[in-house]
């Protein structure tokens, strides 16, 4: 290839590169202008951004299309999260009240038990056979009694050998109350309505006073401990709703309410312990499960705006804010993000309107015009006039 074709092409280059450079990149002008660009092709700036509008009245040289949003006032919800353990509304280790050998085991694994029912019997012969001697020796101090007393009307017996008839009669019934609680201390009752646990417990077994016979509880609601920042002291309030998740593969989250508040904050972690309680009609959960709890806390509100308005640069977060048909870029800063707005905090108010799309070319000042509004122009100017 000869020297002028590649200085040829060299120009031809150089020039495509130059009216892209003019076409796309809102800066050029100014440079151009200072470099005298226009004046030695003998053209006005003007005429330049016309022809880069391509005469369709948008683009750099006019009004851009843009995609708007309405700003709105949201509150800021503040969400806590914690984990925390669950408790049954009432829960019993069930224990013999005294030593004895197991004669009957009547509940299985599992079973619901009512308040009073019998769950275990123990050795009672013993018992048996004190009740009786009491209640014998009860009749034969009564008897002494009734003896001594007619011969005291007599006057052959002294009012202190009937005192102590009287005490005799008073030592027998007092055996016998004492014979009946150990004959009922053989039968262990439910102290409480509930779900039993596993009965550790079998006939023939050697009970101790210590020996659990197994765990019974009410787990129509459950109770779950947590704790929150000392922050959200402030408001807390017994009642208030809460949602809770189980963490062992129960993805539906279930309402609960707070119940309780301590009153001391732990200096160590600066957290308030708390209790709520969910409804576990459907027996659905379990005593000592985990729980992720989340409270809302309503706060102040601020402007909300859609997520594609909120732009970024090297000063940190703004949007293209939009009045009388002018765009200038104003700083925000983000409070929280939700699923599709933003709230942020800011020189907006209720009812303006900020930029989504065509933002690449925006720079402070430029006309813009809505996307809606210039396809709803075309229309009109499109459609035939009527007679």
């Amino acid at each position: 290839m000869s020297l002028f074709k590649q200085m040829l092409l060299s120009i031809v280059a150089l020039c495509v590169a130059l009216v892209v450079w003019i076409a796309f990149v809102p800066a050029a002008q100014p440079v151009l202008t200072r470099l005298g660009v226009y004046d030695l092709l003998g053209i006005e700036p003007g005429a330049a951004t016309a022809q880069r509008a391509g005469g369709s009245g948008f683009g750099p040289g006019g009004p851009t299309k843009v995609v708007l949003d309405t700003v709105r006032d949201e509150i800021l919800s503040q969400r806590v999260s914690a984990i925390g353990d669950g408790r049954a509304l009432r829960s019993v280790s069930v224990r013999a009240e005294r030593t004895g050998s197991v004669r009957a085991v009547e509940v299985v694994s599992g079973q619901y038990v009512d308040e009073g029912d019998v769950m275990v019997r123990l050795e009672d012969r013993v018992e048996v056979i004190a009740l009786e001697r009491a209640r014998l020796i009860q009749a034969d101090a009564e008897d002494e009694l009734q003896r001594v007393t007619q011969l005291g009307d007599s006057g052959a017996v002294t009012a202190v050998r009937i005192r102590e008839a009287q005490l005799a009669v008073q030592n027998a019934q007092l055996a016998i109350r004492q014979a009946e609680v150990d004959l009922d201390q053989t039968v262990v009752t439910a102290p409480i309505s509930g779900w039993l646990g596993l009965v550790a417990v079998e006939v023939g077994d050697r009970l101790a006073v210590q020996d659990v016979i197994g765990a019974l509880t009410d787990r129509s609601q459950i109770t779950i401990d947590f704790r929150v920042p000392e922050r959200v002291i402030g408001s807390l309030e017994q009642g208030m709703d809460v949602q809770v998740r189980s963490m062992s593969g129960v993805p539906v989250p279930v309402a609960g309410k707070l119940t309780a508040i301590d009153n001391v904050v732990d200096r160590a972690s600066r957290t308030l312990r708390v209790q709520a309680v969910v409804d576990n009609s459907n027996d659905g959960l379990r005593e000592g499960m985990a729980f992720e709890v989340k409270m809302d806390f309503a706060g102040q509100p601020f402007p909300s705006v859609d997520a594609l308005a909120v732009q970024w640069s090297s000063a940190g977060s703004f949007v293209w804010l939009v009045r009388d048909g002018k765009v200038q870029r104003v700083p925000v800063v983000i409070r929280q993000r939700n699923s599709e707005r933003v709230l942020v905090e800011g020189e907006l108010v209720e009812g303006d309107e900020v930029v989504i799309e065509g933002v690449q070319t925006l720079r402070p000042g430029a006309d813009v015009v809505s996307a809606t509004d210039a396809s709803a122009a075309r229309s009109d100017a499109s459609a035939p006039a009527r007679l």
